[in-house]
């Protein structure tokens, strides 16, 4: 008997684990053409915006830097990026940042990370469980020199669904995951 409920157990963790996950993207506003530009070089400047009550800020914050990292070596996104980590992103940094940088860049590309972190929903579907990662951004784009043509919108990226359970492990992945989707790398025409 002792070995049946150890099975069940087992099967019942491997069920809950094992969940089917889906992925959304929303863009706010939507229709928002590709950041994206493979002829582009840009100067990507980033900053946490977390909530007053947000825990764990230095994992998720070294997630986010890992995750953009990746995202700027990988995606093709721009033919050369550099990135940096500001304290904020508040108009006088961001002019700041771009005076200091010189001519060398045709985009500046600033992003916020409002959300990034592991949700999970108790009794809230037929598995018991709902849960996966969710990544939320607030981005701004400008054409250099001169912080001209500013456009700016939120990705809103998760990846979950009843029976899933994901940790911090997936973040940086996310992260990048997000990026790709919201900046439409590798979208036709870039």
């Amino acid at each position: 008997m002792t070995r049946w409920r150890t099975a069940c157990a087992a099967g019942s963790i491997g069920l809950v684990l094992g969940g089917c996950a889906s992925t959304t993207v929303t863009l706010t506003p939507a229709a928002q053409a590709p950041v994206c530009d493979a002829q582009a070089t840009a100067l990507v400047l980033w900053a946490p915006q977390w909530r007053t009550d947000q825990k764990d800020v230095a994992p998720r914050e070294q997630a986010a830097a890992v995750g953009l990292q990746r995202f700027l070596a990988d995606s093709g996104c721009f033919a050369r990026a550099e990135l940096k980590r500001l304290p904020d992103l508040e108009p006088a940094t961001v002019q700041a940042q771009a005076g200091a940088a010189g001519s060398g860049f045709t985009q500046l590309l600033t992003i916020g990370v409002r959300e990034l972190g592991p949700v999970v929903k108790l009794l809230s579907s037929a598995a018991g469980v709902e849960g996966g990662t969710e990544v939320v951004l607030q981005v701004a784009s400008y054409a250099l020199p001169g912080l001209v043509d500013r456009r700016e919108f939120t990705i809103h990226w998760a990846n979950g669904g009843p029976g899933v359970l994901k940790g911090v492990a997936s973040l940086p992945s996310d992260m990048q995951a997000a990026l790709q989707a919201g900046l439409q790398a590798g979208a036709p025409g870039n």
